[in-house]
């Protein structure tokens, strides 16, 4: 039995089709609360999954369960996919996003979440807000006039699945428009905030704004490391952000990257998740969640100076289609019943239920309440 939490990327895709809507959703609720309760801003991206072979991997020295950010030598994969040689799905993604659109379906009531984002000015841009909107996810997405909406390549081999990334319109989300007024008034609205670390790339700005907020109103701030390169390659942004973390989400690869690229002296998960658990933090109200998934092993939390281990939901090998999007749906299920002020336990529970469920589907797939 295996189910795999692997954490975000830069643009897991979220169909409405499922046959068994409740099978693997036993915390599915409805409920009438707070509008706007949760609040999520990232890189909104179109999917575009396709089934491929190890040598086409080996073609562009991919591996075949990573998350990179597009080089000039990746530029033809895009179209290589729209060839006859492909058959290729799209749905709508990005990390962030996708955790927004699994928690919003746990709590199940109109206008619960909000998330923000640039996109271009295209129909696959209105095609990412009609989807949002249908969903009742709040959103203000910024725009781009030039820059066209951004894609990931999600390259499928056996249950695994590498994830090539072309932010575009994505890369161009301004700090300008997080203080706008409608915007502003989302963060000012929302009590728990959530942002995948590939926002780091793009407007660390922008995450530290909400963060000074969230100390100041005593408000819960998570991240996710969503990748190992974001610790190494943008170490000094995540550094800067860091101390506003209130839950930090994200696997066993990414957090061993975190340990080897700020001077933790271990391999070991329990004492990297102790040892960031004890970093300087902002918010003195509240103590650090250090959360890590790691695969068919139970997931592993730090709190309040602690560690304990929980079970994962087991998924029989033969039932996993394709592990994109797990991370991003334990993020989901988990805050939706930490929103609720739910012990851990349970929110630990429902992130697993949320990644066993994606696991069995095509992509970051939601089942249709209709």
């Amino acid at each position: 039995a295996v189910v795999s939490t692997q954490s975000g990327h830069y643009g897991r895709g979220i169909q409405i089709l499922f046959e068994d809507p409740l099978a693997l959703s036993p915390h599915v609720f409805t409920m009438t609360g707070q509008s706007g309760i949760l609040y999520g801003m990232g890189n909104p991206l179109l999917d575009m999954a396709a089934v491929v072979d190890a040598n086409y991997l080996m073609k562009y020295g991919l591996d075949a369960n990573n998350a990179i950010l597009a080089e000039d030598k990746h530029r033809p994969i895009y179209e290589e996919l729209l060839g006859e040689n492909f058959k290729v799905s799209y749905s709508p993604g990005g990390a962030t996003q996708n955790t927004i659109r699994v928690a919003q379906h746990y709590l199940n009531y109109p206008g619960a979440t909000s998330f923000v984002g640039c996109i271009g000015k295209d129909s696959f841009g209105e095609k990412l807000k009609a989807c949002m909107k249908k969903e009742g996810i709040n959103t203000n997405y910024l725009i781009n006039a030039t820059a066209p909406t951004g894609v990931c390549a999600v390259l499928l081999t056996g249950g695994n699945r590498s994830l090539v990334t072309r932010l575009d319109a994505a890369n161009e989300y301004t700090y300008e428009h997080l203080v706008g007024a409608e915007t502003w008034k989302m963060v000012t609205t929302a009590q728990f905030y959530y942002v995948a670390g590939f926002f780091l790339t793009v407007s660390p700005k922008s995450m530290q704004s909400v963060g000074e907020h969230a100390v100041k109103e005593n408000k819960c701030f998570c991240m996710n490391l969503s990748a190992p390169f974001l610790s190494q390659f943008f170490k000094e942004p995540m550094q800067s952000v860091l101390p506003y973390v209130d839950i930090l989400f994200g696997n066993e690869d990414e957090y061993r990257a975190f340990a080897s690229n700020f001077g933790i002296a271990s391999t070991d998960l329990n004492v990297i998740a102790t040892k960031i658990g004890a970093m300087p933090k902002k918010n003195s109200k509240r103590s650090r969640i250090v959360i890590v998934t790691q695969g068919d092993k139970p997931t592993i939390v730090f709190r309040e100076g602690r560690i304990k281990e929980y079970p994962i939901v087991p998924v029989p090998a033969e039932k996993i289609i394709d592990t994109n999007g797990a991370g991003d749906a334990f993020a989901g299920g988990f805050l939706s019943e930490y929103v609720k002020n739910k012990d851990i336990e349970t929110c630990v529970s429902s992130g697993s239920h949320a990644a066993a469920m994606i696991i069995q589907v095509s992509g970051c797939t939601l089942p249709d309440r209709n």
